[in-house]
């Protein structure tokens, strides 16, 4: 069982860009002293919350600063950028790291960054996904002879020069990774398509912390099927489930400080009202015909959220990995940390890390 962060990031709007970016970093370093796995950081530009909109950056820092932890962009939203850039970009990425960058993928649906980029959320984003990472593969691949890119979306075109060994002109920013780092794809829908292109290209399948067990089956029943007709074996020690998790000495203690903190503020202040405006809080019931208004915070602290002392988590984790079949990696869900949230999560984590994962790893 591996054990990772998955940091959106998570940001009241009122904090200032650079003390999150520091306490992000703080994160990383942390989460490597206490041996976690990995670590993946999102990308969103139009979000007030999740203020990040260049991962990489942010990854770079962290590869300064801890010593084993994979890291991995949590997902580089594809739309959202030229291909041949995106290719260099991440390139260099996994040359600075060397191994231990894992590139997540995905489409991009926040409806900011989707009206600032003009990409239309009408099947265009997956199409305009799917085109994009072939064509970051085929610079990786083909780049050092040159040659013209011309896809469905002519934005996107490109064209990498041919060689000039006289002119020093030509492409030489292969990954360190060869022929690429790992690719990870997340998924949220129960039948997920992304999932399904993941399964179709052997790829690492996430998913994401909304979604219920019953969501959670659908998502490797999905994957399974894809990566079985296109010749992979799927193995689910290789899919990573994300969860909000909150771990204090007592059962008592964990409800009041998490009812208390960040992670019920983001939920009040910024989740309920944006998947409540898509009308998608299905996403979060386990029987369907619940009424919206019945899903509450008290609601997700027993129903969902895997909040308690060592021993209730470790339960409720255990339960979760029977109920889907099985997994092979918990990531983290991450929120801020201003104030006594702080030292609240450090506890948390360190609790985690120390006491509810080796128990874990006993059972599965």
């Amino acid at each position: 069982m591996k054990l990772g962060l998955f940091s959106m990031p998570c940001h009241p709007p009122h904090r200032r860009h650079i003390e999150t970016f520091d306490e992000d970093l703080d994160l990383l370093v942390y989460a490597d002293q206490l041996g976690f796995d990995e670590a993946w950081l999102g990308e969103h530009y139009t979000s007030t919350w999740e203020n990040i909109p260049a991962p990489d950056l942010t990854l770079a820092q962290a590869l300064i600063k801890t010593q084993s932890i994979k890291l991995g962009t949590g997902v580089s939203c594809i739309p959202n950028h030229n291909p041949a850039q995106l290719a260099h970009r991440i390139a260099q990425l996994d040359q600075m790291a060397r191994g231990r960058f894992m590139w997540g993928v995905g489409v991009g649906a926040f409806p900011g960054d989707a009206t600032l980029f003009e990409i239309a959320q009408d099947g265009t984003h997956r199409d305009v996904t799917r085109e994009n990472v072939d064509a970051v593969l085929r610079v990786w691949a083909d780049g050092d002879q040159g040659f013209t890119w011309r896809g469905s979306h002519p934005q996107f075109n490109f064209t990498v020069p041919e060689p000039e060994p006289g002119r020093g002109i030509g492409f030489h920013m292969k990954p360190w990774t060869l022929p690429h780092p790992p690719i990870a794809v997340a998924g949220l829908s129960r039948s997920s398509t992304t999932l399904s292109w993941a399964g179709e290209r052997g790829w690492i399948p996430m998913s994401i912390h909304f979604v219920n067990a019953h969501d959670l089956c659908g998502h490797w029943a999905a994957y399974e099927a894809s990566a079985v007709a296109h010749g992979h074996a799927p193995q689910r020690s290789e899919w990573r489930i994300c969860r909000d998790v909150y771990v204090a000495d007592t059962d008592e203690q964990a409800r009041r400080e998490v009812m208390e903190g960040s992670m019920a503020r983001a939920y009040r202040e910024y989740f309920f009202p944006l998947v409540t405006s898509f009308g998608m809080a299905g996403l979060w019931k386990d029987d369907e015909a619940m009424p919206d208004d019945e899903v509450t915070l008290d609601y997700l602290l027993d129903a969902r959220w895997m909040v308690g002392s060592p021993d209730t988590v470790t339960q409720k984790l255990h339960e979760l990995y029977q109920q889907v079949g099985g997994f092979g990696g918990l990531l983290m869900l991450c929120y801020d940390w201003e104030g006594e949230n702080g030292p609240r999560w450090r506890r948390s984590m360190e609790l985690l890390a120390k006491e509810v994962i080796p128990r874990l790893k006993a059972f599965t």
